[in-house]
């Protein structure tokens, strides 16, 4: 027992040194911006309050946030200093929600504003800077909110359950999954409406509305349509997303306007499509797949083996 306990206490003691260094250096990196942009922005009068608060966000509250448990680890104190964290977590997952339209600012502002242009190509020459740009360094909260989420862990586990700490630590790795949890949920949503208006944009005309509230994306590909009257093969590209599954075909490579688009031939809704793998319809590597509506039965055939089985996963957990 006494082993184990010294050696848990080295494996605390080095991750406790090696949260306040990562502390420190995060610490340097977000005095830049508040040093050298916010602070001098501010008082030049540059950037309009409302445009500064939506590029910035609530970076000053984080560095306080970090300042102050840097100063609780210099001194051994974790438990009061992960206490005192736990209330400023929240603002992680704020400046993660405001970080897109952050981007966005500052790119407009960039394009308007030529006082504003000129002066962060000038700072961003400062030796401090090593030649890194504004923006590399506005994503570094919620870089450190992922490395947080790792050291705690591992100070929660090289910890006896019989100590003070040991409470104060599960509750902050508690807290720290639960915002980067948060954090992760704003990403995959903005992927998502990404993905959704990229597959919008590559299918003529407005008819299918892709973009729906509540729609995730899955996934696409080229299949076989397998017709049943003995005709030849259709190829056609599928989007399948968590309600209803697209098919469409090339427009013509010479239309003027559409010649790189996709014309929408079906849209299949899942909530009452059955999926099943068909076997011995194909002599060569590959297979099929039946997919049951209420009032058709589609056939889509690959080549390929791994792609059947793939699509054959995501259709029946789409439809699941």
């Amino acid at each position: 027992v006494e082993d184990q306990r010294a050696r848990w206490e080295r494996k605390r003691s080095r991750t406790a040194k090696k949260l306040l260094e990562t502390e420190h250096k995060y610490l340097e990196q977000l005095d830049l911006v508040l040093t050298y942009f916010v602070t001098i922005l501010k008082a030049k009068g540059t950037l309009k309050p409302a445009v500064l608060e939506t590029i910035f966000g609530p970076l000053e509250s984080l560095y306080s946030a970090s300042h102050v448990l840097s100063l609780h680890l210099e001194k051994g104190n974790l438990g009061p200093g992960l206490e005192n964290f736990c209330q400023s977590l929240d603002l992680y997952g704020h400046y993660a929600e405001n970080l897109e339209q952050a981007n966005k600012t500052l790119k407009e502002q960039l394009r308007k504003n030529k006082s504003f242009r000129r002066f962060k190509k000038l700072q961003e020459t400062r030796p401090q800077f090593q030649g890194r740009e504004l923006e590399d360094l506005l994503p570094l909260p919620l870089q450190r909110l992922h490395q947080y989420k790792h050291f705690f862990r591992d100070l929660l586990e090289n910890t006896s359950p019989d100590t003070p700490e040991y409470q104060k630590l599960a509750k902050t790795v508690k807290s720290v999954c639960e915002v980067s949890q948060w954090v992760q949920d704003i990403f995959d949503k903005r992927q998502n409406s990404l993905q959704l208006l990229r597959v919008q944009k590559l299918l003529k005309g407005q008819k299918t509305q892709v973009l729906t509230p509540g729609r995730w994306y899955i996934r696409e590909g080229w299949l076989l349509v397998v017709p049943s009257k003995g005709e030849e093969l259709k190829r056609r590209m599928f989007f399948l997303f968590s309600d209803i599954l697209i098919a469409a075909k090339p427009c013509h490579p010479l239309h003027p306007l559409n010649s790189n688009k996709l014309s929408c031939q079906a849209v299949y809704p899942l909530h009452q499509c059955s999926v099943d793998k068909v076997f011995g319809h194909t002599r060569s590597q590959g297979g099929l797949l039946s997919l049951s509506f209420p009032h058709k039965t589609l056939l889509l055939m690959s080549s390929n083996q791994q792609e059947i089985n793939d699509w054959y996963r995501s259709l029946t957990g789409a439809v699941r």
